[in-house]
This record gives structure tokens, C-alpha cells and sequence, in this order.
């Protein structure tokens, strides 16, 4: 189908491809992946002609009809309806259908043989290109992606740029073409319009090629891997999960066949070298030296999946309670978003906020954020919260032209300078890297720079709103592991399912205008939502209601103040007590799973009696917390 032979592509003195081989056969579903800047976008672009080959060859048969998304779609405008923008994948059908609307008006007044055979040809084809559905169709794959019919109906040019892109992926799949090139296809798409698309895939007929960072769109989708990297083009014969598992055992022989020709190299060279000092055997050491430099020699493996080594602190733990929402409605014009819901944010969740575009999600995060005050209810921020919100706007408030080491030393001044280049050496920005001006940045590497300021600040509670947009699959681990070791509170907006599953103890969704929230992981939430039916929601008809007359809130005595005071005062050293009984507790739990004390019969019953004991201290603290609140809470009115 596509055939890739020795393709050499060189930007300046840098060889992005170097003599790399594939070959693309008919029904392939194949995932390209890579670090940022390996090239996966740049060789789409040289398969459908926009770039050329600095040598080697790209061939593929003349007719071969080739689907190319990319984000350079988005500049694409129009006034018409997305409807009739996606219809025109169908140009042969819309040339006839002009052609018998031309044809009909013309036998208003001309009834001749030739006008009607000329008619009835044009319907017969029309009829065979299946001309009198293509509206159904184009419909059909719109709604698939998340537009309603009323959607439909509207302008191109009125929809976000990430909408804009679905159309153009709807008009590229409405063209049924022998093979699909898509650069990241799931970018601003949400989970229902990312399903939909992994159910269309799988039963795509042709070939797809996906550069992707969604490795669970990538394992639902492709059945073969194609890792470019170092200018080469490597095949494994699986999805993205195999290519793991097969990259790592090729590591492991590679590193053993490294390990043992750097010590034969060592023992050539002490051989070489006794035998330098003996002038009849200089024949002979240099017989050795042409062969080692002869010798075809195998790299050792390099770190791809680089671990986070620092833990995120901040300097005081949050009360139990991070944010209390209390009867929030909020509503934009002829869109009601949330109506009369309530929420709680505890100390230790680590939320993922999930839906469909348009439910709400953005919105109750700038609600959670204090980012929107726009709405009726209550947002209460517990004790000693300390918040930092992430969004994709931030990455326009860095300052272009410093440094990226200068941006993180005026965001966190209490860091040390090598406390900074640890942090930004887990976010793969390495050596001289710390230096670069943010102007030169990547999407991506803007993005990596902003996360790392989000996770510096000392915040005990962090809002992140589709954090891992531009990120790599190496970033996003990097995120993943940051993430699982920081010990706050977290809510998180995001579409990778991957990064949902790694991160999260508790999920919520808008449903039928509420905050609904499921106790587990991602994975059980979907296993659990797959068997429930939910319920329509109901339309309330208006009815005329008698308002009761509106009790007026008495103002609190100078005793009644006095004891709240009091109160406020108790509540505020529980809350001390308990974040320090609580360390404690999580100190004596690392005791008792080391192996120094299990293995010790009598430490390990003092350990264990000295855990109980500060347990239960602990537990009657919290009981001792939750009781006071209620007091406060019933002599606040």
C-alpha cells in the first residue's frame, strides 16, 4: 500500500530520518509513537507530499485515497452549517446533485429526449454513489461526535477550535478512504466522542495510522506498533500495551549484549596494551586495535521512563473539610448547568471530574476554584486551604522571554536553584535545558514548564484542568507518578483515560444537573456505569407556589459570640491535633511494613500495640472534630 525505503529527511544539520524503512500494508492498524520532536507528525507529512525526502523513497499506488487529519485543519473557515461542510467529503455527489438541479429547472421549459436521458443518467449514478443518503450519513457521524441536531444547523466559524477539528474528522471519515493518517485525533474530544470514534475505528475497513499520547484509545484501536526514534523506524507485531512489554525484554537482551562487548573490549584493551610493550608482538596489538575498531558496537539502553525522585511539600496540612459546595445552581444564557446541588471535598481525595462537553465540567472547576463567583449557593473553603489552579490559559501567562530556570525561581524563591533543575529534570528538561528562553517552547513544553510551577507551589489542594493536553506519554507519566506521590488534595478535568485510572480514588459526573460521585477508581466507575440505567431526566412543569413568608435571621448575642469565638478556637487545635496524630499514625504504619520490625517478634507487638493505640486516638479526634462542627454549625443558625 505505502512503502517506505531508506527515507533520509534532514532539518539543518539534523537528521530527523536516517535511511528508515516501512512498509504500510492494506488493513493496518498501526499506532506511530515517539518522544516529542521524533518526528511522528513531520512523516505523515512526507507520506501525503507536503514535505520531500532528503533521500530514499514513499511510494504508493496512484489512486490510493488517503484521509489526513491534522491540527492544521483548524484554520480552515466557512460560513456554512458544519453539516454542509462535512458533505463536502462527497464531491462527485454534489457535483451531480447540482447538475440534476440544473437538469430539472431546464425541463420547466425544455421536455426534449436529450434533457430527460441526460437526467436519467445523472440519477443512476447519483443512485449508485448512494447520493440520497449522504445527508443521513454526514448527520450521523456529526451526532456520533457529540453535535446535537441543533448544532448541526449552526455556522462553522461560530464553534471553538476544538470543535471546528471534529468536523473536519467527520468530513475526512465521510470520504471512506483506503487509509487514515491521524496526528492525535483525540485532542479536545471527551470520553463519549472518544468511544464513539474507537467503536468507527474498529470497524474501519481500510488502513489507519494514529500518532496518539491516549495509550488506551491506541490499545483499543491498533495492532501494530511503529516507535520512531534515534531516525529510525522500529515494528512490533502489537498494540501498545505489547509493544511495552516487547520493548522491554529487547532492553533487557540489549543491555546483557552491551554489558558483555564492553567487557570484552576491556580485556582486548589490557591484551593490546601488555602487548605494545613487546616489540615482537606489535604486529599483533595492532591486528587487535583494527579489530575493535572494526567492531560493530551494540548502545546501551537508554531511560525513557525517567521516575520523579522528589516529594512535593507543602507547609500546612488542610482541615478535613478542602471545599464544601452547598445548593449550587449556575446558569448561562437558554443553558441551565448545575441546579440546587451540593458536594464534598474531602482531605485525601484525588477526584476526576468526567463527561461529555457541555455538562458542566469546566464550569464547576472555576466554581471549585473560586475562578467563577457567578452562581447561587455556597462555596466554602475548608481550614487552612491553600489552593493552585492549572488550566491551559496559564501557559500564556509565562513570561516569554525568561529562562525556564529564571520562571521557576520567581514562582518558588524558597527552592534552591538544584532543588529546581531536580524538579525540572523529572519534567525531561535535562543539562543546558533549564536555560532555554520559554518564547522557543513547544506547545508540550510549555505545558510540562507550567505544571512543574503548579506542583512547586506550596498547595495542599490543587484544581488541574486538562492537564496532560499536549504532554507526551513520558510526561504524562512523569504527572502520573508526581501525582500519586503528593500527598494533598487534588481535582482533576481530563480525557485520558490512562491518566483517570492511575490517579484517582473518586470520580464525579453531572447528571441530570447534580454532582453525582462514585467511590472507586476509573476503571470500576466504568465497569459499574456499563450495567446502570440512567434515568431521563424530568422536566418540571411550572406551577404557581404561595411562597412562605421568609424568616429573618436574628442577630447573634454578645454570649453567643462569645461562645462561637470560643468554639472556632477548639475547633482550629482539634484540627492541629489531628493532622500531627495523623503523621503519626502514618509513621507507624512504615514501621510496621519494614522489614527490620516484622521480622522481630517483640518490636513488632510493641509496634503494633503503640499503632492501635494512636488509631484510636486518632479516631476519636475526628469524632471529637465532627461533633464541634455540628455545634458551631447550630449556633451559626
Amino acid at each position: 500500500m505505502i512503502s517506505i525505503n531508506n527515507l533520509t529527511f534532514e532539518i539543518g544539520s539534523r537528521a530527523l530520518y536516517d535511511e528508515a524503512n516501512w512498509h504500510i500494508k492494506p488493513g493496518d492498524k498501526v499506532g506511530l509513537i515517539g518522544a516529542n520532536g521524533a518526528g511522528k507528525s513531520t512523516l505523515l507529512r512526507l507520506i501525503v507530499g507536503q514535505y520531500m525526502p532528503t533521500s530514499g523513497t514513499i511510494s504508493m499506488a496512484k489512486d490510493l485515497k488517503i484521509g489526513y487529519l491534522n491540527q492544521d485543519l483548524l484554520s480552515y473557515h466557512s460560513d456554512k452549517s458544519i453539516v454542509h461542510v462535512a458533505m463536502e467529503a462527497f464531491e462527485r455527489q454534489n457535483q451531480l446533485h447540482a447538475e440534476i438541479e440544473n437538469l430539472l429547472k431546464k425541463l420547466e421549459t425544455d421536455y426534449s429526449d436529450e434533457i430527460l436521458n441526460k437526467l436519467s443518467d445523472k440519477q443512476m449514478e447519483f443512485e449508485a454513489l448512494d447520493g440520497y443518503n449522504i445527508e443521513f450519513r454526514a448527520h450521523e457521524i456529526l451526532a456520533g461526535l457529540g453535535f446535537s441536531e441543533e448544532e448541526q444547523k449552526r455556522p462553522l466559524a461560530t464553534f471553538s477550535g476544538g470543535w471546528r477539528m471534529r468536523v473536519m474528522l467527520a468530513r475526512i471519515l465521510l470520504q471512506a478512504p483506503d487509509i487514515l493518517l491521524l496526528d492525535e485525533p483525540t485532542n479536545h474530544m471527551d470520553l463519549p466522542s472518544i468511544k464513539w470514534l474507537e467503536n468507527y475505528l474498529q470497524a474501519f475497513e481500510g488502513a489507519i495510522v494514529i500518532v496518539s499520547h491516549d495509550r488506551y484509545f491506541l490499545d483499543r484501536i491498533i495492532k501494530k506498533t511503529v516507535e520512531s526514534r534515534k531516525g529510525k523506524l522500529t515494528l512490533y507485531a502489537g498494540n501498545y500495551s505489547f509493544y511495552l512489554e516487547e520493548k522491554a525484554m529487547r532492553n533487557e537482551i540489549q543491555a546483557g549484549q552491551f554489558k558483555n562487548q564492553q567487557a570484552k573490549i576491556k580485556q582486548e584493551e589490557r591484551l593490546i596494551e601488555r602487548f605494545r610493550a613487546k616489540a615482537s608482538k606489535a604486529k599483533m596489538a595492532q591486528s587487535r586495535i583494527k579489530a575493535l575498531e572494526r567492531m560493530e558496537r551494540v548502545d546501551d539502553v537508554d531511560d525513557d521512563n525517567p521516575e520523579v525522585n522528589f516529594s512535593f511539600k507543602f507547609s500546612k496540612p488542610s482541615g478535613r473539610h478542602v471545599v464544601t459546595l452547598e445548593n449550587i445552581s449556575k446558569s448561562y444564557p437558554n443553558l441551565e448547568i448545575l441546579r440546587n446541588t451540593s458536594a464534598l471535598i474531602e482531605k485525601g481525595d484525588k477526584i476526576a471530574l468526567i463527561g461529555a462537553n457541555g455538562k458542566g465540567k469546566s464550569t464547576l472547576l472555576r466554581i471549585v476554584a473560586d475562578a467563577d463567583t457567578n452562581f447561587e449557593g455556597n462555596a466554602i473553603k475548608g481550614h487552612n486551604v491553600s489552593q493552585t489552579f492549572f488550566a491551559q490559559h496559564q501557559l500564556e501567562a509565562l513570561h516569554l522571554e525568561n529562562s525556564i530556570i529564571a520562571e521557576m525561581q520567581a514562582f518558588a524563591p524558597k527552592h534552591t536553584e538544584t532543588e529546581l533543575r531536580s524538579i525540572l529534570g523529572c519534567f525531561l528538561f535535562t543539562g543546558d535545558d533549564a536555560f532555554k528562553k520559554i518564547k522557543v517552547l513547544s506547545g508540550g513544553e510549555k505545558s510540562r514548564v507550567a505544571l512543574a510551577k503548579a506542583l512547586t507551589a506550596d498547595a495542599n489542594f490543587l484544581v488541574l484542568d486538562e492537564p496532560t493536553n499536549h504532554l507526551d506519554m513520558a510526561s504524562v507519566n512523569i504527572l502520573i507518578q508526581a501525582l500519586q506521590q503528593y500527598e494533598g488534595t487534588f481535582i482533576v478535568v481530563s480525557h485520558d483515560r490512562y491518566f483517570l485510572d492511575n490517579v484517582a480514588n473518586k470520580i464525579w459526573f453531572i447528571e441530570n444537573k447534580e454532582i453525582k460521585e462514585y467511590p472507586g477508581t476509573y476503571q470500576e466507575y466504568e465497569e459499574w456505569n456499563s450495567k446502570r440505567v440512567i434515568k431521563p431526566e424530568i422536566k418540571e412543569e411550572k406551577k404557581v407556589v404561595k411562597e412562605e413568608p421568609k424568616k429573618e435571621k436574628t442577630a447573634p448575642t454578645e454570649d453567643t459570640k462569645r461562645l462561637l469565638l470560643k468554639k472556632n478556637k477548639e475547633l482550629a487545635q482539634l484540627e492541629e491535633q489531628i493532622g500531627t496524630k495523623e503523621v503519626e499514625v502514618k509513621n507507624l504504619e512504615t514501621l510496621l511494613a519494614s522489614e527490620e520490625v516484622y521480622s522481630d517478634a517483640v518490636k513488632l507487638q510493641e509496634t503494633t500495640r503503640n499503632y492501635n493505640s494512636a488509631k484510636a486516638e486518632y479516631d476519636q479526634l475526628q469524632h471529637n472534630w465532627e461533633n464541634l462542627a455540628e455545634e458551631i454549625m447550630q449556633l451559626e443558625g
